[in-house]
């Protein structure tokens, strides 16, 4: 593989993951390590950023660094951003959650959260019908996402507010929102129903 083709595979795996790549997958690419530190100092086409993590210094900044960086630590290839991160991650509510939620499959279960994650690991592993690619970031569904945020404790006005500007903005139906919470809670399932009520 000559050095132009291997930064476009290169290119091609940041894209899918906000920029950023690990070692191995830069290594798989075809850039040898020695290659991979020398572009990685000042000047270079990489940013380091943590041990084993990387940033393409030519893809542009995402709005959502901090929950790119902390994706790639907990692990691109099985987290999920999820919860009141979902949420925001949709510009749904106005809220600022505290840490950046995840979920994995439950054989992750027993993986430390790095500082400033919160993971999250449900019994019943996410489908793809759950999964959405916003701005480079595998995200639940509007629909999982709000359900979630709702049954972990968030305040109710901001998943009232949620409910609204999904609809408005036409990311689910009414009767997909039911249907999730449906699977949850009879609490669950009369609050979302109370909410799409004053809709």
């Amino acid at each position: 593989m000559n050095d132009e083709s291997t930064w476009e595979a290169l290119g091609r795996i940041a894209e899918s993951q906000g920029g950023y790549v690990t070692t191995k997958q830069a290594q798989s690419a075809g850039l040898h390590r020695n290659t991979l530190l020398w572009q990685a100092r000042e000047g270079g086409r990489l940013e380091r950023v943590s041990p084993g993590l990387f940033r393409l210094r030519f893809f542009p900044p995402s709005a959502f660094e901090h929950i790119v960086r902390l994706w790639a630590q907990v692990g691109m290839q099985i987290a999920v951003v999820s919860h009141e991160s979902a949420l925001e991650v949709y510009r749904l509510s106005d809220v600022a959650p505290s840490k950046v939620h995840f979920i994995l499959p439950r054989k992750y279960r027993y993986r430390r959260a790095p500082l400033g994650a919160q993971l999250h690991f449900p019994e019943t592993s996410l489908n793809v019908a759950e999964i959405r690619n916003v701005q480079g970031l595998k995200v639940t569904s509007p629909e999982r996402s709000i359900v979630d945020a709702l049954e972990a404790g968030s305040q109710h006005e901001q998943i009232q507010l949620a409910v609204g500007q999904s609809l408005d903005r036409m990311l689910i139906t009414k009767q997909k929102l039911v249907d999730v919470a449906q699977k949850r809670s009879k609490r669950t399932l009369n609050t979302i129903e109370g909410m799409l009520e004053q809709q």
